[in-house]
């Protein structure tokens, strides 16, 4: 009989799951510039070519992790009325990307046709068809939507208190008389109702 070696390393059986896992744990310890091929092996305590034969490209690795960002959104309980649904969607969109750090970079840099990803979108124009005229203008606000949601995430997950302070002094301080007018409202509401508004407007109801 063989005796049992104790205390041999047991290495998780590699996939390109595990690797897109390894990849977003990564993303949120370090943040989206700290993803490479070769961190990512490393973290997985494998050559980088391993990593390679998994996923091929680091662009289709991003799109792997994209897709895995939007796994995260629920579509139950969504509102009967078909622009709240939007509206819902949105939001639920939005909380996918602040779910993970640099997520409205990562998406944003990506064109992910993954099966996410697409169930989003089509979950999305069924409501905009209901919302809208025409299956032209429902494209078009999804686009609208889309862009915007990512920006302003962006911006959002890339702000610190310092940005803020400063666009405050060159705003006060400059021949900016609109601005000055606007300030309150340009710096003092947050995000998340900018994001309320933006959708709303999107929508034809401002």
């Amino acid at each position: 009989m063989t005796k049992k070696q104790v205390g041999s390393p047991t290495r998780t059986r590699l996939t390109p799951g595990t690797v897109v896992d390894a990849a977003l744990c990564l993303l949120d310890e370090e943040g989206l510039e700290s993803v490479t091929m070769r961190a990512v092996a490393a973290r997985l305590g494998v050559r980088m070519n391993t990593v390679l034969w998994h996923v091929k490209t680091k662009r289709r690795l991003l799109e792997l992790m994209a897709d895995a960002v939007a796994a995260t959104i629920t579509y139950d309980n969504l509102p009967d009325e078909a622009g709240e649904q939007v509206k819902e969607l949105m939001r639920r969109y939005r909380q996918s990307l602040l779910s993970r750090r640099d997520g409205a970079a990562l998406v944003t840099g990506t064109y992910a046709a993954e099966p996410h990803t697409l169930r989003f979108a089509d979950a999305l124009l069924a409501s905009l068809a209901k919302h809208e005229s025409t299956t032209e203008t429902s494209g078009r606000t999804l686009y609208a939507l889309a862009y915007f949601t990512l920006g302003l995430t962006q911006e959002e997950q890339a702000m610190t208190d310092f940005d803020e302070a400063r666009f405050r002094e060159a705003a006060e301080s400059g021949p900016y008389p609109s601005l000055r007018e606007s300030l309150a409202v340009l710096s003092e509401d947050t995000f998340a109702a900018r994001f309320e508004d933006g959708v709303r407007r999107i929508l034809g109801a401002a």
